[in-house]
Order: structure tokens, then sequence, then C-alpha cells
């Protein structure tokens, strides 16, 4: 624990901003990998909601059913239920519109952790430049007479680039990662809804409709 301690005072005032850097990581990192978490977003009761989805007789119950889920998929199935009685067009474009907004809310976080990744290396950076400001200073005064004074120097001012790149590297890792789960989910959520249009309403024409081929999120 003391050494601990020293390790953050030897960093001095730019472990500050790092250390507030690490909190907001992990915070996104723990409520991330809660929310993300496939029976949360796609629950199985919705699934079996779409699946044996008979019509009319079902709105009602579906409903109470997406409801109760919660979750990403319950509340882009229950949208879709409501707008049964539009045209299939009008139905799709409700479906995609909903689509979007939940995952630009499984996408919630991932902004911040971006930020971290790319910030921390650079504060690290800058603590370690004013590390090395203070021990040439400390050199033009003194002069190298004691090189014990100048390694420890040296060490000390290295101490903030070493903790900018422990926040950086776990904090771009996990943000590759949950972009990879969002645009997972997204695909399948997209499968799911696309299918369960059909059997809430017959076509109408049997023209295509183009806006059933647009995803929830774009590639990345």
């Amino acid at each position: 624990m003391e050494q601990s301690i020293e390790f953050l005072r030897q960093g001095g005032w730019p472990m500050i901003p790092l250390a507030i850097c690490s909190f907001a990581a992990l915070t996104v990192i723990i409520e991330r990998a809660f929310a993300l978490r496939q029976n949360k977003v796609i629950h199985p009761s919705v699934i079996e909601l779409v699946n044996t989805y008979r019509g009319e007789v079902s709105a009602g119950p579906g409903v109470y059913t997406c409801q109760r889920a919660r979750g990403a998929m319950s509340r882009i199935t229950e949208e879709v239920i409501n707008a049964r009685e539009m045209d299939r067009a009008h139905i799709v474009e409700t479906m995609q519109a909903r689509g979007r907004r939940e995952v630009g809310h499984l996408e919630r976080g991932l902004t911040l952790l971006e930020i971290v990744a790319g910030i921390s290396p650079l504060i690290g950076l800058l603590g370690t430049v004013l590390g090395m400001v203070t021990v040439f200073d400390a050199i033009t005064a003194q002069g190298i007479g004691n090189p014990q004074v100048l390694s420890d120097g040296i060490s000390k001012a290295l101490v903030t680039t070493v903790a900018g790149l422990c926040i950086a590297i776990p904090a771009l890792a996990f943000h590759s990662y949950f972009s990879k789960r969002v645009e997972s989910l997204a695909v399948e959520m997209q499968d799911i809804a696309t299918g369960f249009v059909t059997k809430v309403q017959i076509p109408i024409a049997s023209k295509p409709v183009a806006h059933e081929t647009m995803p929830f999120a774009e590639p990345k």
C-alpha cells in the first residue's frame, strides 16, 4: 500500500487526471460488461414470442411480454407490434428507427472509453516531459556529480508514462471488444426483427421494401 502511494506521489499532478481516466474507464467497462450480455439485450422470452406469434390474438400478450422482459430487442418488438395496423413500409421504417436508437443506447460509454484510450498515454507523456525538465534543471544547477540523482530523477519522470499506458491498453482492448459485441448484437436483432415484421402483417404488395435491407448500425 505504501509503495502504491509512493508511486502515485512520484508521478506528481499528472497522476490526478490519470486516476480520473482510470476510474472512468473501469466504470464503463464494468457497466457495459453487464449491459451487453446476450440475455439482457435479446431476452429469451422475446425470442419465444417472435417464434410463437399468431397474429392479432398474440398482440396484447406480446406487448405485455415485451414490457416485462425489457432490453433492446423487447423494445423493438413492442414497437413493431404497436405499429401493426400501419402499412408494411411504415412498420419497417418504425422498426429501423427504433433499432438505430437501441443500438445507440448499446454504444453508450464507448466514446468515453475511446477518449480515455487516446489521451491517457498523452497525459503520461506530458508528465514524463515535465519530469525530465525538472531533472535537467537540477543538472544545470548541480552538475552531474552524482549519477544516482540523475537515474532516480529519470525513473520518477517515467512513472506517468507507465501509468498512462497501463490505463490506455486495457481501455483500447475493451473498446474494440465492446464495439464488435454491439455490431454482432445489432445484426442479430436486425435478422429477428425483419422476420417478425412478416408475421405482424402480411405484405400488401409484392414489391420489396428498400428499408428492409438497412442495418440498425453501419459497419465500422
